[in-house]
């Protein structure tokens, strides 16, 4: 059935009041697919049908919910409710839920939890913003190095339930440090008797609680992992993450890469749920920026007036090939920087990879330089409109100034737009920077310098 089908369905079934039936339509449905029905309920109808879903799933609900909805359910629901919806969740959902939630919602549902979980979360609210103990949930199973197949299986068909995944079995020492990992997979396939220090993957992966979002995306990533334990400055297992939020983790740092080549301030709001004045606001601070830059564009065009005033229609015929010579070099740089960029953040080019990729980038620019250099050489010559005072075409000297410095610009430009995003990887900064919106006012700026001083020294004007 699709699913417009099944909203009208559901909407039809809670409009008549026939609530028994809702229960049970919505049992049929997966928890996202709940979620996402709730996103377009009023406060009233949004509050009903929460209570109406079994406490067994209303948590897992809740968890797909938006802030916007979490936070008008936790201040609709009594204390006992926010109690049991905290109990039911997993702890780092719960402390995603709040990171995200106003002090005063904070404060009333600490308040309501028992002492054991509010101390939890209140250590998982001290890590830093975006870093892999943020990130983390305490729902995971460990086990110590001499116990067997038989009794680790046991405690999985004991505890299991409770925990987030069991794909996963960590073995610690004594002193809880991490000392190796097991797939449940390699332990089923084991005899029952064999103890899991003999099977148990003795280098296992891990991060830091304070490891950046970031790095730890970039671990999974590398090395395929469901989930990645977490270990505190001693190496001792406190916690692990798991794949759902490291998707969360790509998405989010996806986007925020996305919006900074773009010359966007980052946000997490939606697009549809932000207002037109935090949207300008987003922008204005980079288009200044640029803006600012620019200045140094126009000072260049007046430096270099004469040029543009030259007998006859040379003047003409330079100021026309401007905006060809901007966007080319713009256009070269773009497609450098968003090479560089990708591979920095796949972790497929380094800082010490500065040179070759710069080398690279060098052939690059010479092949298409030259391409292009032939194009616009009998383009302008050729099928430029324009001619001169004497109606004669245009001279190959001019000709040739136009594609020479097309030629220089792209060679400038694909070193920039290779240079500047390392250059910003090295001083700490996000290379997503470093994009289009950049590299094409620097270069702007850039191609006008080159073409103008090849016209004075070619044209002798």
């Amino acid at each position: 059935m699709e699913w417009e089908a099944i909203q009208k369905r559901l909407n039809d079934l809670l409009e008549k009041g026939r609530h028994g039936e809702l229960r049970g339509a919505m049992m049929m449905l997966n928890e996202v697919d709940i979620a996402q029905y709730m996103e377009g309920l009023d406060k009233e109808k949004l509050l009903l049908v929460f209570r109406i879903l079994p406490k067994d799933i209303s948590a897992d609900v809740f968890s797909y919910m938006s802030d916007e909805q979490k936070q008008t359910l936790i201040e609709s629901i009594g204390d006992q409710e926010i109690r049991a919806l905290i109990d039911d969740m997993f702890l780092d959902d719960a402390v995603d839920f709040l990171e995200e939630m106003p002090s005063s919602v904070v404060r009333r549902v600490l308040q309501t939890t028992d002492t054991e979980k509010r101390n939890l979360i209140n250590q998982f609210l001290r890590y830093p913003d975006n870093s892999a103990g943020s990130l983390m949930t305490i729902e995971y199973l460990e086990f110590f190095s001499d116990v067997t197949v038989r009794g680790a299986m046991d405690i999985i068909r004991r505890e299991g339930l409770d925990k987030e995944t069991i794909y996963t079995l960590y073995i610690v020492d004594s002193t809880h440090h991490l000392i190796g990992t097991l797939a449940l997979r390699r332990m089923i396939l084991a005899s029952e008797d064999t103890v899991l220090s003999d099977i148990m993957d003795r280098n296992p992966v891990f991060v830091h609680t304070l490891d950046d979002q970031e790095k730890v995306a970039e671990v999974v990533r590398h090395y395929d992992l469901m989930a990645i334990p977490v270990v505190d400055k001693e190496d001792r297992l406190v916690g692990i993450i798991t794949a759902d939020d490291i998707m969360d983790v790509i998405e989010e740092e996806t986007t925020e890469d996305f919006e900074k080549m773009a010359a966007l301030t980052p946000s997490d709001d939606e697009y549809l749920k932000t207002s037109p004045f935090k949207l300008a606001l987003n922008r204005i601070p980079w288009l200044l920026v640029m803006a600012i830059i620019a200045i140094f564009t126009g000072l260049i065009i007046t430096q270099y007036e004469d040029v543009l005033q030259a007998t006859g229609s040379v003047g003409i015929i330079l100021t026309s090939c401007i905006p060809m010579l901007m966007d080319t070099g713009g256009n070269c740089g773009a497609q450098s920087s968003t090479l560089i960029i990708r591979g920095l953040s796949l972790g497929q080019i380094t800082l010490k990879d500065f040179f070759k990729a710069l080398w690279k980038e060098f052939r690059v620019a010479v092949i298409v330089g030259a391409v292009l250099f032939v194009f616009t050489l009998f383009r302008v010559k050729f099928i430029n409109p324009l001619f001169m005072e004497d109606g004669s075409g245009i001279t190959w000297a001019v000709a040739f100034v136009v594609a020479a410095a097309l030629f220089g610009t792209i060679m400038l430009a694909k070193a920039l737009g290779c240079a500047m995003p390392m250059l910003a990887k090295r001083l700490k900064l996000d290379p997503a920077l470093m994009a289009s919106p950049m590299i094409t006012t620097v270069v702007d700026m850039s191609s006008l310098f080159i073409y103008f001083s090849i016209a004075k020294a070619v044209l002798k004007i």
